[in-house]
């Protein structure tokens, strides 16, 4: 059996659309830069109201990778 080893980060991401869209966004863009991506885990949801009604979702996230070598 192999052990895993991971890296964490904390990122943000943020959409107009849904909490899952702000996910996906946050996910794609550091996949950009980030090699091995493994996991996530949500650690805070907020958003942001403008003229009573929601306006932008923000997720915090922790995200996992696999270090190389």
């Amino acid at each position: 059996m192999t052990d895993h080893i991971y890296r964490v980060i904390e990122i943000a991401g943020s959409s107009e659309v849904s909490h899952a869209a702000a996910i996906e966004n946050a996910i794609t863009r550091a996949a950009k830069t980030i090699r091995h991506l493994r996991w996530f885990e949500v650690t805070q949801m907020r958003g942001e109201i403008e003229d009573g009604k929601t306006r932008h979702y923000q997720v915090t996230l922790k995200v996992g990778f696999t270090l190389e070598g």
